[in-house]
């Protein structure tokens, strides 16, 4: 089952690693969790704009246009996909320097199964009053923080202490690529490219 490892992460996260780890799944079960759970937030993203409307202050519901929504959300998809492969790519470039040599199939694993709490916290958008949605945003993040900490070691094969050091440099590398996607996202939007229509 593509997300049999989704409940362990939550529930068990440091047996779930080994799990994974002693698993050594394919590079195709790994993209198709990937693709499957990239869906989460383009969907909600769609869905929650387009028949809910988002409430930003005290004003009245923002709605966008059925034609706006799905290239946003499609746009969205893709940068989410992308974002995760370039996260994978870059920590399989530095795993080398703490002395590690995992396969790039080890490292998509890696921010796939990381990066799954801040796609499913998209599921906060059946709500989408902005501070709400922000606070869930922030607890996912952070739990996703945690489950690169202690999957490191695991599934790097890396020691503890250089572990920490590598999964901080990977962190770092994934804020980078998430203000590298606010800003190109600001620049198609400024350059009315995926720029949102209002109803």
């Amino acid at each position: 089952m593509i997300l049999n490892h989704l409940w362990g992460i939550y529930a068990h996260p440091l047996e779930e690693w080994q799990t994974i780890d002693n698993r050594h799944e394919s590079l195709t079960y790994s993209l198709s969790h990937i693709l499957l759970i990239a869906l989460f937030p383009s969907a909600m993203g769609y869905y929650s704009s387009v028949y809910l409307g988002w409430s930003i202050g005290a004003g009245n519901p923002v709605f966008l246009t059925h034609d706006s929504a799905i290239l946003i959300a499609g746009a969205m998809y893709i940068a989410l996909i992308i974002g995760v492969f370039a996260l994978a790519y870059l920590a399989h470039w530095m795993a080398v320097t703490f002395g590690s040599k995992p396969t790039f199939t080890q490292t998509l694993e890696l921010a796939a199964y990381t990066s799954t709490p801040v796609f499913m916290s998209a599921l906060a958008a059946f709500w989408p009053v902005l501070w709400f949605v922000v606070c869930i945003g922030m607890i996912a993040l952070a739990y996703s923080v945690y489950l690169l900490y202690t999957g490191v070691p695991i599934l790097m094969h890396i020691p503890q202490e250089r572990g920490f050091i590598y999964a901080s440099s990977v962190v770092t590398c994934g804020l980078i690529l998430l203000v590298i996607i606010l800003a190109v996202t600001a620049i198609l939007w400024t350059n009315g490219i995926v720029a949102p229509m209002f109803t």
